[in-house]
């Protein structure tokens, strides 16, 4: 009875003390609930620890996984806002299987709600996140033409030094370079990834090369820059490449060609044309819009006389291509990138041979100048009709027959259907007469054969222009050449010639093939199109960037200085070159006054708003704190309704300036200047804020 009665005693005191316990517990969460900050985690954890308890949890958690099962989107989506708002966020597995099965969902809004959700648990409670399931969503945005949220789930996974696996991540990028927005995007997170492989290949981790960027996803990018026209990303992102030690591919080659053409760098176009000469008849036909590119490149510089050579090359080097794979060029080639005639020079690697099967490049649509025809790569009328206006206005005739004759010979085709009698005709056709004449005389000193209705074409242009005095000399040069045959012939130059005197010509029909009507016209508008200053902003701007990779900013301010003088129009790649070249010395104040001038060229309406010389600007102005001017760059780009990477630029700024006016507020500012600057300073946070 003793014993009963002292356990009944010490259970009293138990539970007296428990309860004494509770009601202080009671009463320090009512305290700490008076607290704002404390008040709204207390309720989170309140409610959660009343869902344990509660046997709603187990009924919620059994429907939600129900509507996964049965794939029941909204459903699902209910019980897990129903769920979560009572006992927080699921287990990892089941958040997993959320985003899965949500990942399907046809519903943009249902998406973007749960990447919101994803962003939300990586701030609370990032071990939820698994992988596999970020990367399905990561793809379901993708194929949504979400590229924003896209973006900041890859970024999310980079900060973790994690990306999907690299087919998934080529899927991601193939659908978001579908954009302009999709495009820079891709292209900046390329280029983080390189810099996360950089940091771990350092510290020699065994995930680095699972970070390391695959050949086609470059390849989409740089596809994508031409496609949108921005060159000068694509080049920045070939010197990623390069950094990267990626192997370039012939795919890769063929970008190259059209990014170099764009900015018209053509000495760096040509430092892979050796191994381009080499490569076999299967991937020569390929190397197609190199070749097109390279030509492109030697006419807008004036260098008739490369392009001469260039042209000859594409039919000569046909007979000596190896049919099988040069084994030389199935090995990864080093190729410098920059100016050959610098001290260091970065080179990217390049297997001229290797064509992947899985590549899904689409390559600019344009009207080419080399083609192929047959089988085999040609000049096309448009590239043949370039050369011979600018032989003709260099009054360098004599120099395209010896051309035409040098391709006739390795062409080897009849007399109807040569080459050199097609540009005679299509000259006469034109109103060139004269130089017709001129190339008619060559080949007959060259002792190649032109038809006599060739000759009488021209006798008749002759006579309807009333020029007597040349056609008496083609009559006689006719005659005494022996090329008439029968009196039918004799007839028809007597016709001819009795027709100038009475003011009539005599027509000669000719018959016109599809390549004389296409080189015809081609010839028509080159007779229409104005001859530009092309080549000398070329010229120029290939002496600014070799000044500018060479730091020799000088020289660089001399060439600028000239081409102001020579009133010749400045483009993108001037500005976005001397932007480079004073970065790398760290004088943004230069760059300042080059903001100046670009404005006052754009207020003359010349065409300088571009997203890669903006993005260049931005980038410098951050570095070197000139918030305002930021700001002004993007109001330039939000009044072009060009999209800003308010990431990149949140990411510039805190690497240069965390803690600037952090705690200075406006009334304790030292002088105007200082008001002012801090003004600024926080219109950009702001912005980086609400975008």
């Amino acid at each position: 009875i003793n014993m009963f009665a002292w356990r009944v005693t010490n259970i009293r005191k138990s539970v007296l003390g428990y309860t004494f316990i509770a009601c202080q517990e009671s009463y320090l969460c009512a305290r700490l609930h008076s607290v704002p900050h404390i008040r709204r985690f207390s309720t989170v954890v309140q409610a959660q620890q009343l869902c344990t308890a509660s046997p709603n949890r187990e009924i919620l958690l059994k429907k939600l996984d129900c509507a996964l099962r049965e794939s029941k989107d909204e459903e699902a989506w209910k019980f897990f806002n129903e769920y979560k708002s009572c006992c927080g966020f699921p287990c990892s597995s089941t958040v997993s299987k959320l985003i899965t099965v949500l990942s399907y969902s046809s519903d943009h809004q249902l998406l973007r709600d749960v990447c919101n959700v994803v962003f939300k648990i990586a701030k609370e409670k990032c071990e939820l996140l698994q992988l596999d399931s970020l990367c399905r969503l990561c793809l379901a945005l993708a194929r949504a033409q979400m590229s924003v949220p896209v973006s900041k789930l890859l970024r999310l996974m980079l900060q973790k030094n994690k990306v999907p696996p690299m087919d998934v991540l080529c899927s991601v990028y193939m659908h978001m370079v579908k954009t302009e927005a999709g495009m820079y995007l891709a292209s900046n997170i390329l280029v983080e990834i390189c810099d996360c492989f950089y940091r771990l290949s350092a510290r020699k981790s065994e995930c680095a090369m699972s970070m390391k960027p695959t050949t086609t996803m470059f390849n989409l990018v740089l596809d994508a820059c031409v496609r949108f026209g921005s060159s000068l990303r694509g080049q920045y992102i070939i010197e990623v490449m390069a950094r990267t030690g990626v192997v370039a591919d012939a795919h890769s080659v063929v970008l190259f060609s059209y990014i170099y053409e764009m900015n018209g760098q053509m000495d760096e176009l040509k430092l892979f044309k050796e191994y381009v000469d080499r490569a076999s008849v299967p991937l020569a036909r390929h190397y197609c819009q190199f070749y097109d590119n390279l030509l492109s490149l030697h006419c807008k510089f004036d260098d008739l006389d490369a392009a001469s050579s260039l042209a000859l090359d594409i039919y000569h080097l046909w007979n000596s291509r190896p049919m099988k794979e040069n084994p030389d060029l199935g090995k990864s080639c080093p190729v410098p990138i920059g100016s050959p005639y610098l001290k260091e020079v970065l080179k990217v690697q390049v297997m001229f041979e290797l064509l992947q099967k899985d590549s899904v490049v689409l390559l600019k649509d344009k009207e080419a100048l080399v083609i192929i025809e047959n089988g085999k790569l040609v000049i096309s009328s448009k590239g043949l009709a370039q050369l011979i206006s600018k032989y003709k206005r260099s009054d360098r005739i004599n120099e395209l027959s010896k051309l035409l004759v040098a391709i006739e010979k390795e062409m080897g085709t009849s007399q109807e259907g040569s080459i050199c009698n097609d540009v005679i005709l299509a000259c006469i056709y034109t109103g060139w007469l004269e130089t017709a004449h001129d190339i008619m005389d060559d080949m007959e000193m060259a002792n190649v054969s032109v038809p006599i209705w060739t000759y009488m074409v021209l006798l008749s242009s002759y006579c309807k222009e009333k020029m007597s005095k040349e056609a008496e000399a083609l009559a006689k040069q006719i005659k005494k050449a022996g090329l008439l045959l029968d009196a039918s012939e004799e007839m028809t130059v007597s016709e001819c010639l009795s027709g100038v005197v009475h003011g009539s010509g005599l027509s000669v029909p000719s018959p016109l093939s599809c390549r004389l009507a296409d080189l015809t016209d081609h010839l028509v508008q080159e007779t229409k199109r104005e001859v530009e200053a092309v080549s000398k902003v070329l010229k120029l701007n290939s002496s600014i960037c070799f000044f500018c990779r060479a730091k020799m900013m000088d020289d660089t301010r001399m060439a600028y200085k000239k081409l102001q003088a020579l009133n010749i129009q400045p483009t993108v790649q001037t500005f976005v070159y001397m932007i480079e070249g004073f970065s790398s010395l760290k004088m943004y104040r230069e760059i300042t006054i080059l903001w100046g001038d670009i404005k006052r060229y754009m207020n003359r309406g010349y065409p300088l708003a571009s997203r890669d010389l903006y993005e260049s600007l931005i980038m410098n102005f951050l570095r070197g704190g000139y918030f305002e001017r930021v700001m002004e760059v993007l109001n330039h780009m939000k009044e072009r309704s060009m999209y800003a990477d308010s990431w990149l630029y949140k990411n510039e700024f805190l690497k240069y300036h965390r803690n600037l006016y952090q705690r200075l507020k406006a009334a304790d500012a030292k002088n105007e200047a200082q008001r002012l600057r801090l003004g600024h300073v926080t219109a950009f946070r702001n912005w980086v804020r609400n975008n």
